[in-house]
């Protein structure tokens, strides 16, 4: 399950196109839909890369695998998995309170999106000093 950078673009790009295009009809009133329903082209995007990690991760468990630089490479696809689901967790956070089911601050709706993105600058800078110590 490989998919050239053609593939990843254009993939990318389309769903991206899609949810651009349900989200100016959502806020132009001209459909009268739910906000969750907006965010479909996105689910299924983060659907199709949570397969793919997901199949990645598992082909470690295949007889033949040569582990060498596995941990590293475990440990990243492992923070691959949580920034995934710490995404999918702002936008339904963001979709509920949207749609005001819980009357919830939306301080709260943007906690997952504030731990993703301390994630991602732990990560950067995880990424840039031990290479440089190196």
């Amino acid at each position: 399950m490989r998919m050239s950078l053609a593939q990843r673009v254009l993939l990318t790009w389309l769903f991206t196109l899609l949810f651009l295009i349900m989200l100016v009809l959502k806020l132009d009133e001209k459909a009268n839909w739910s906000w969750f329903l907006i965010f479909i082209p996105v689910w299924i995007f983060d659907t199709i890369l949570l397969v793919m990690l997901i199949v990645k991760m598992a082909g470690r468990c295949k007889s033949g695998y040569d582990p060498r630089n596995g941990l590293q490479n475990l440990k990243k696809k492992v923070w691959y998995l949580l920034a995934m689901l710490l995404k999918l967790a702002f936008c339904l956070a963001l979709c509920a309170k949207l749609e005001q089911f819980p009357k919830m601050k939306l301080a709260f709706v943007f906690v997952p999106l504030w731990a993703l993105l301390l994630g991602a600058l732990g990560h950067l800078g995880w990424t840039v000093f031990h290479d440089r110590r190196d």
